[in-house]
């Protein structure tokens, strides 16, 4: 091959992969030095001259002992140097070497004879700065003691996803031998692990950006009846000139704190769904569907609720509420304002007075809590709903002939505050309305603004006529995200038909009456 030619890069030369500049071999900056049967220099490399300072004009021809080794080394290494034209035998070891500035290096240096085709004998001699070599000896060192010690999971895979390197923790981890690691895919050695694992590497591999602490789930060949949880973050791993390398995961066993985790949500499921009606009872002049749906992890199930309370003259009451915070707390602390609120619905109060009692309550509760609450009661001989707001998002509504609005209520303040006056607003209701009722959990979403989501809310009423249950289905299934970091209740009230024995109120335009 002359140097004009191409580098192969055909099926041929697979394997045969040339480097940019910053690898290994750069970083120890070995030089070459031929020398003659004499001891002169004939070869000398660029590396060479940034080792020792000479230029090739200026070595190539001298005698490399008189050019490179004080005079009180020079008998020494003028014997090793003999010994190894005579014997053959390789010597390895450091020297001082005179620089040209005038400086004395450490040089760490290999030499061996070598034979021509003329069958005449020659020295080389390979040499490295001896101070960066054992800086790159003791990085080495310092990297594979803590990779073998190291008590986190260490995986190298390579750019296709096999494994290249495993320590003993990860081998405890996957319950796999490191020789059944190498050279397989990930997939092979873990086919239990979810998909989103290897499209999580791949994105690593892409990007460069580390993805840290994600929660992976999923089961290992040393225990494949028993669900696992890990803790893994991911690195592109990369050579010193920038070349990518492959992808290193280190991995933290959390099974433990998993399925804590899990017994924990399903002590506050269960303590939450034993608060809130099952089955929402249907009342006269009055359709009901409700849903609630949890958190995915257990810190962060709240304190939604909602209820159907039967009143005296057919009325019925619909509240929905959210209490500020989450787990074990925030679901006891629903479960009294839920009782409470139970409690002054007898009472036949107007719904402000409603919200400005439970507003008391929750202020004389032990620990200092924030709720918020929407607290309407329909009444079916007069269609109309008495309704009130404590700090909480405005209902919907959507009427039989399609059109849907945001009700434009006082908020008033959320309960537990303290100063809040509340307000009640009379709405004017027809056969075939429908009340929606809902917690900021269906709604609020950390990319998007509030608005921007309830004009989402609002397009997905476009139905009258869907059923109940299936439009809130069709609400939680496009609003709610793998994922979510907040509980969901949802209750949709439709009107029926007006009961007899009392009339309709003269103004049926007038909607919202103050």
């Amino acid at each position: 091959m002359c140097a004009a030619e191409p580098f192969p890069t055909g099926p041929d030369a697979a394997g045969v992969v040339p480097l940019a500049s910053g690898g290994l071999l750069d970083v120890l900056n070995v030089a070459a030095v031929l020398l003659d049967t004499e001891g002169r220099i004939d070869l000398w490399s660029p590396q060479a001259e940034n080792l020792f300072g000479y230029s090739a004009d200026e070595a190539l021809g001298e005698f490399a002992g008189r050019l490179l080794v004080h005079e009180e080394q020079l008998e020494v290494v003028l014997g090793l140097f003999a010994q190894v034209m005579e014997d053959g035998v390789s010597w390895a070891g450091v020297l001082p070497v005179r620089h040209k500035d005038g400086s004395t290096r450490l040089v760490e240096f290999r030499n061996m004879r070598l034979l021509d085709d003329q069958g005449d004998y020659y020295a080389l001699g390979l040499a490295t700065d001896q101070t960066t070599l054992r800086e790159v000896e003791r990085n080495l060192a310092l990297s594979a003691r803590l990779v073998t010690q190291s008590p986190i999971g260490l995986g190298v895979l390579d750019t296709d996803l096999r494994y290249v390197l495993v320590n003993p923790a990860e081998e405890r981890l996957n319950g796999v031998p490191a020789a059944k690691h190498v050279g397989r895919h990930v997939h092979e050695v873990l086919p239990f692990l979810d998909e989103s694992f290897e499209a999580t590497m791949r994105k690593v591999l892409a990007t460069g950006t580390p993805v840290l602490d994600q929660y992976t789930v999923g089961r290992t060949p040393a225990d494949p009846d028993n669900e696992h949880a890990w803790s893994i973050s991911f690195h592109r791993l990369e050579a010193p000139n920038g070349k990518v390398l492959g992808v290193v995961t280190s991995s933290v066993d959390v099974t433990e704190r998993h399925r804590a985790v899990q017994e924990q949500r399903r002590t506050v499921l269960t303590l939450q769904r034993s608060l809130l009606p099952q089955t929402p009872p249907q009342r006269p002049g009055l359709a009901v569907a409700s849903r609630y749906q949890p958190a995915q992890a257990a810190s962060e199930i709240g304190g939604d609720w909602f209820d159907v309370i039967a009143l005296g003259g057919d009325k019925t009451a619909l509240v929905i509420g959210d209490v500020m915070g989450s787990g074990v707390s925030a679901a006891a602390t629903m479960g009294q304002l839920r009782t409470a609120t139970r409690t002054l619905a007898y009472l036949d109060l107007d719904p402000a007075q409603v919200l400005q009692h439970l507003d008391h309550i929750t202020e004389d509760l032990e620990h200092h809590t924030i709720a918020t609450c929407v607290y309407a009661v329909y009444d079916p001989l007069s269609a109309q709903c008495d309704i009130s707001l404590a700090g909480h998002l405005p209902p919907a509504l959507l009427h039989l002939d399609g059109k849907h609005e945001l009700l434009d209520l006082p908020t008033g303040t959320p309960l537990g505050v303290g100063e809040g006056a509340f307000h009640t607003t009379t709405l004017a209701l027809d056969p075939g309305d429908q009340l929606v009722l809902y917690t900021d959990g269906l709604v609020e979403r950390r990319d998007q603004p509030i608005d921007a989501c309830l004009d989402t809310l609002l397009a997905l009423l476009d139905d009258p006529h869907r059923s109940l249950d299936e439009t809130c289905e069709l609400l939680l299934h496009a609003l709610r995200h793998p994922g979510d970091h907040d509980d969901v209740a949802l209750l949709i009230a439709r009107v029926g038909r007006t009961l007899p024995g009392r009339s309709r109120p003269p103004s049926p335009a007038a909607r919202i009456q103050p």
